[in-house]
């Protein structure tokens, strides 16, 4: 009599890695998708990545300008990641509890995020724009929103634009929350994303392993995310999988994901040094 190990379809398992991707802290609040990449592992891209020159200056009476802002790009070399995990079981595993397969791909997916996320965070920080500030005050965040140049950084459903957002170590939260007091507002509809409130128009997130003393500032055009869509499943269960995985009953899935983060738009990310207790 043949075993009665379970089999899922690769579209289901496909479905289930996805579902994680998606689901936490949403990727597109913090960069643009692009979900056209083609070609595979080690393959390079070439992203065209703008930056601008600063040309503010302070004038007196019956003075100009003598130099202006200026905004140039040059094509920068990034080569295609393959995030890709392994998950295993036995037949008897299965047949003892169905959860088992579905429990593995979820944490399978929740792993990939983390790796794919973690890329991410290290192209925002590789941003151009500085600022050196005192402390956590609102004029902090002013001052590096106007370094940004942008508009609609309110946070008003209503207004039609690029906001703002801030990753912020917990121990440096907890100094904002003192510095800011009643500046620090709060919004009921935005409080599913995960933020812990907004100053001058920026949405602020605790990010633990964002680093001390340092925050990272932008909106969701600093950085770009180029995928493959959906995510690749492979399987050996059962019919195809090797004689010795079958004589042990072993059965493996792959799930993998192509994909490539990219700092695109140096204009649009602020990286906030703040020297306050030192």
């Amino acid at each position: 009599m043949a075993g009665k190990n379970t089999v899922y379809s690769n579209f289901y398992l496909s479905n289930e890695v996805e579902d994680q991707f998606n689901s936490h802290l949403d990727l597109q609040q913090f960069c643009t998708v692009d979900r056209s990449l083609v070609g595979t592992a080690g393959m390079t891209r070439k992203v065209n990545v703008y930056k601008a020159t600063d040309g503010t200056e302070k004038l007196a009476v019956g003075e100009g300008n003598s130099k202006s802002i200026t905004v140039s790009f040059t094509p920068e070399e990034y080569k295609i990641q393959l995030a890709q995990n392994r998950f295993e079981y036995y037949d008897e595993e299965a047949m003892e509890d169905s959860m088992v397969v579905p429990v593995g791909m979820k944490h399978a997916g929740t792993d990939m995020f983390n790796t794919v996320n973690k890329d991410i965070f290290a192209e925002f920080g590789k941003t151009e724009l500085t600022l050196e500030a005192k402390d956590y005050g609102f004029g902090t965040f002013a001052d590096a929103v106007a370094m940004l140049n942008i508009e609609g950084t309110d946070n008003d459903p209503a207004v039609v634009g690029p906001r703002a957002f801030a990753f912020v170590c917990p121990k440096d939260m907890a100094e904002i929350r003192k510095a800011l007091k009643d500046d620090l507002k709060y919004v009921e509809s935005f409080a599913r994303t995960g933020y812990v409130g907004t100053v001058a128009g920026v949405n602020l997130y605790t990010k633990k392993d964002a680093t001390e003393k340092e925050i990272i500032l932008a909106t969701r055009e600093a950085v770009t995310l180029f995928v493959k869509k959906g995510v690749e499943v492979e399987q050996s269960v059962a019919y195809n999988r090797s004689a010795e995985d079958a004589n042990t009953r072993l059965n493996t899935i792959f799930s993998r994901k192509y994909y490539l983060a990219a700092l695109t738009d140096k204009t649009k990310a602020v990286k906030i040094t703040v020297s306050a207790g030192e």
